[in-house]
């Protein structure tokens, strides 16, 4: 039987409403971008666990060195190398103070002795000394940040919305930085600089913000030719309100990406050069240099380089899982999904 030819009988459809029944319309309250944004990212549980990490480490590197009687430089003649020693916890036979079955803290000079996570081989307090350390890789981390808003986004969106010879120009300059490797700045910078943070935000000042130079002119050739950005134009608006006022908004969230996962590398760069020597000098601690520290005495002595080395794990994949999170919480495509 063809559709035409059949024939449709009472019970075959029914009504969505029973009769009589009153019908209200239901209005949806409208949401904004960031409420979007903070709901999508609330959603992410990797991205918020790190979020939740890196403010549990911000908040212990500014309050960190100050919970104990020791600072970053004071040495104590006798406590070299003791093992983490914890105080209740000590009674589970966890964080005890023994090591290789000796109890390191059972002289009467040490009785009442803790390191929360030991000593070094000088003598040192490393809780202090990782959160100092945890305190110099997060201020490189707010000087990459904030080269990566000032220098990379402002110089990619010149660059990309001008066009033309200013942009060839432009791009040919940021390449031939590009080309010159960060480890030979920062060497070059300590023949005229003293070594420490001066000398590595001095080198991500001249090379660090071309990865975000980048991602902000490939935005910027994105959106300059948007219906917005051209009314905008024939109305008579300037050059700086149209990038400031009519791109930069409409690229603010691949900004802030790109600015989240440079800081990361950023660490990571501070870290490497003190590991190597280039960074700060003793007996100021940033986690590179505990790290290097650590790694000569890795076979007989191992809490010196775990400890910092997990702070310094931490700190990347945290601020990694976050990024990743801001990412797809921008993204228009994720959005009410």
């Amino acid at each position: 039987m063809s559709v035409v030819d059949r024939e449709f009988q009472k019970d075959d459809f029914q009504f969505a409403h029973k009769e009589g029944e009153k019908l209200i319309d239901t209005n949806y309250k409208a949401t904004s971008y960031l409420k979007d944004v903070w709901g999508n990212f609330k959603k992410n549980k990797g991205a918020l666990i790190g979020a939740i990490i890196i403010a549990i480490i911000i908040l212990f590197a500014l309050i960190g060195p100050s919970m104990n009687e020791h600072t970053y430089k004071s040495m104590i003649h006798g406590h070299e190398c003791l093992t983490p020693r914890l105080p209740g916890i000590e009674k589970i036979g966890l964080f005890d103070g023994e090591y290789h079955g000796v109890k390191q803290y059972a002289t009467e000079e040490l009785e009442n002795v803790y390191y929360w996570f030991g000593s070094d081989t000088q003598g040192r307090d490393i809780f202090t000394r990782v959160w100092d350390g945890t305190r110099v890789s997060l201020i490189i981390a707010l000087a990459a940040v904030l080269v990566d808003v000032v220098i990379g986004m402002v110089y990619g969106l010149v660059s990309g919305f001008m066009g033309g010879r200013v942009d060839i120009f432009m791009q040919r300059f940021a390449e031939i930085l590009n080309g010159i490797p960060t480890l030979v700045v920062v060497t070059l910078l300590g023949l005229v600089l003293p070594p420490g943070i001066t000398s590595i935000i001095f080198a991500l000042v001249l090379t660090g913000w071309i990865g975000m130079e980048r991602i902000a002119r490939a935005q910027v050739l994105k959106v300059k030719e948007q219906e917005y950005v051209l009314a905008s134009k024939t109305l008579g608006a300037s050059n700086f309100r149209l990038i400031f006022k009519e791109v930069l908004p409409n690229i603010f969230g691949q900004v802030i990406i790109t600015s989240m996962f440079s800081i990361p590398n950023a660490i990571f760069l501070e870290a490497y050069l003190s590991f190597l020597g280039l960074g700060v000098p003793a007996p100021l601690a940033s986690l590179g240099s505990l790290v290097s520290d650590g790694y000569k005495s890795m076979t007989t002595y191992p809490h010196i380089l775990i400890i910092p080395v997990l702070v310094l794990a931490l700190l990347m994949v945290c601020f990694n899982l976050f990024a990743d999170g801001l990412r797809d919480a921008f993204d228009p495509k994720m959005l009410n999904k």
